[in-house]
């Protein structure tokens, strides 16, 4: 009978930690301009986590007109380092940069 108590002790107690150390973060700066042909954008959390970018219209009135797109986004991994990307997105498509992709071959 210890036993069932411990048990179910120990489980309410696992049940009740939190899973997600991350649920509880909250914008601590944001800040957007938007315009007809462009915006920048900025955000930051309370945990970390950091993300800017940047777009302008391109070949304006034509079949191919699009937004090409310039950024970058930052957080820390689990063993506290910083994993960071910048990419581009245009008419070329998405390309990422950043230290921890694969390299191809």
């Amino acid at each position: 009978m210890k036993f069932l108590i411990v048990f179910v002790a120990l489980f309410a107690l696992a049940v009740a930690s939190p899973v997600n150390p991350d649920a509880d973060a909250v914008i601590v700066r944001q800040e957007a301009d938007v315009g007809p042909e462009g915006y920048t954008a900025y955000s930051e959390t309370s945990n970390g986590i950091k993300e800017e970018s940047s777009g302008h219209l391109i070949n304006q009135g034509t079949e191919d007109e699009g937004i090409a797109v310039r950024g970058s986004f930052s957080y820390p991994a689990p063993d506290g380092s910083i994993i960071s990307l910048t990419y581009t997105a245009d008419e070329n498509g998405f390309q990422p940069q950043g230290a921890h992709l694969p390299v191809a071959p």
